[in-house]
């Protein structure tokens, strides 16, 4: 019926092309043909429109019931695994409360007390060996401290000490230049450049006992020192030991060669000018120098 009425519908739509079509050249002759739409013919058109349309009505509607049929069912599908589920998981867990009523509340107390016990020990390990570390550190940085702090100190005296020497290169009289060496002295005990000075400072004051004695106190630390066996001779020279005097200045002399130059223009010497042997002690090098100079 459907078929029909489609080839129907297509049949009146293609009358107006076909009477506007000029006839071919041989059906001229041919009269020209017009089908008239009856009543019936519109009445029946509507009645199969009217039907198609309810039957495609129909059909919606049964697809609509399928769709919600199968929506349906796969929610009573999922309702129906969710209860399995659960009901499993209940099974589950009154299975565990089943085994631990068995097993007893008591050990699972002991197991608990046994793992706390286990934890604490190794927290006591831990902790000890982390406390000796960090007390081994403590220690280092307290004597890293304490060298830093010594080491602070001992700049601060040596710059004190330092300022110290610079006003003494730069004081005239004696006596101030002793009283800064006794303030050196104050500050490093037995400073044996600060007694050699001191002993210097003694001879122009032309106190020769006291700058032996002082050459003394240093030459008992260091029996080499070539200043305090210089300031020593000189010292020997002025209260008349003219032995002694000649042997420190020839020790001294050992010691530091410049000190025949500065011997031969000292004032202290003046007793011993015509000494033969002082005058071997400071003419020495006088002679190899000239004897260079001729070669």
């Amino acid at each position: 019926m459907t078929r029909l009425f489609i080839s129907l519908c297509f049949f009146i739509v293609s009358l107006p092309a076909l009477a506007q079509t000029e006839p071919a050249p041989a059906e001229e002759a041919a009269a020209e043909v017009r089908i008239p739409l009856t009543p019936f013919m519109e009445r029946y058109m509507l009645d199969e429109l009217k039907a198609l349309r309810s039957e495609m009505a129909r059909f919606q509607i049964h697809v609509t019931d399928e769709v919600v049929q199968k929506e349906l069912a796969v929610a009573d599908k999922a309702i129906s695994y969710a209860n399995v589920t659960v009901t499993y998981f209940f099974y589950l867990l009154a299975g565990a409360a089943s085994v631990l009523a068995i097993v007893g509340w008591q050990s699972l107390r002991e197991l608990k007390k046994t793992a706390r016990e286990y934890a604490e020990t190794e927290m006591k390990k831990i902790t000890s060996t982390y406390e000796h570390k960090l007390k081994q550190i403590e220690r280092e940085l307290q004597r890293k401290t304490k060298v830093i702090a010594e080491n602070y100190r001992e700049i601060e005296r040596f710059q004190e000490i330092h300022g110290l020497w610079l006003r003494a290169s730069q004081e005239q009289s004696p006596q101030a230049k002793i009283d800064i060496y006794d303030q050196i002295l104050d500050i490093k005990p037995g400073d044996l450049d600060a007694l050699t000075h001191k002993a210097d400072a003694a001879l122009m004051m032309n106190e020769r006992q006291w700058a032996l004695s002082l050459c003394n106190r240093v030459l008992q630390v260091d029996q080499q020192n070539a200043h305090a066996l210089y300031q020593r001779a000189c010292a020997h020279a002025g209260v008349g030991n003219e032995d002694q005097a000649l042997s420190d200045l020839e020790l001294a002399v050992q010691s530091n060669v410049h000190l025949r130059s500065v011997a031969a223009d000292d004032e202290e010497f003046d007793p011993l000018r015509q000494h033969p042997r002082f005058i071997e002690l400071t003419s020495d090098s006088s002679d190899h120098s000239g004897g260079e100079s001729e070669s």
